[in-house]
């Protein structure tokens, strides 16, 4: 798994309440409400950023706060592609993956700039960044998650074993 694309860069504790506030999940996981306010308190130029930038890179602690999934379904409804961070927040982390969104845990993601463009891979845990002729190793993401976000999410993937019906 592959993601190209170009860089929307934030810093540490990039948490739940600022992905999607708060105010907003009384709509419950309606897409086009969690598309239209995601990251608008951190950054209210995001939805236009998103259009042409596909991947977040932040420092630590990404997705710290609440356990709130629509956080997860905001970036992704907002067409985010990849999130790469120095750490993520355990249930950010788990969410994502069950929810289909990829990320990888960098320790040296402070090297990537603000619209660089980066080319990840999921399996090797790799970024290059082409542009600066630099390459840096991530955490690569154990097996059963890598086919988890191949797959679309924990629900896609256990139906395509076989274990989940419905």
């Amino acid at each position: 798994m592959i993601v190209r694309g170009r860089v929307i860069r934030y810093g540490d504790n990039v948490d739940t309440d600022v992905i999607i506030p708060a105010r907003y999940l009384k709509h419950g996981s309606d897409a086009d409400v969690l598309r239209a306010h995601a990251m608008e308190d951190l950054d209210p130029a995001f939805s236009e950023k998103v259009r042409e930038r596909r991947i977040i890179v932040a420092g630590r602690n990404f997705g710290c706060g609440s356990s709130r999934e629509q956080a997860v379904l905001a970036l992704k409804y907002s067409g985010v592609e990849l999130v790469i961070a120095e750490s993520f927040s355990r249930i950010f982390f788990r969410n994502s993956v069950n929810l289909g969104l990829p990320l990888l845990e960098l320790q040296e993601a402070w090297i990537i700039e603000d619209g660089d463009y980066v080319e990840a891979s999921l399996e090797e845990g790799l970024v290059v960044i082409p542009e600066r002729g630099i390459t840096l190793r991530g955490r690569k993401l154990p097996d059963f998650m890598l086919e988890m976000l191949r797959a679309g999410g924990l629900i896609p993937y256990l139906r395509g074993c076989g274990r989940c019906r419905g």
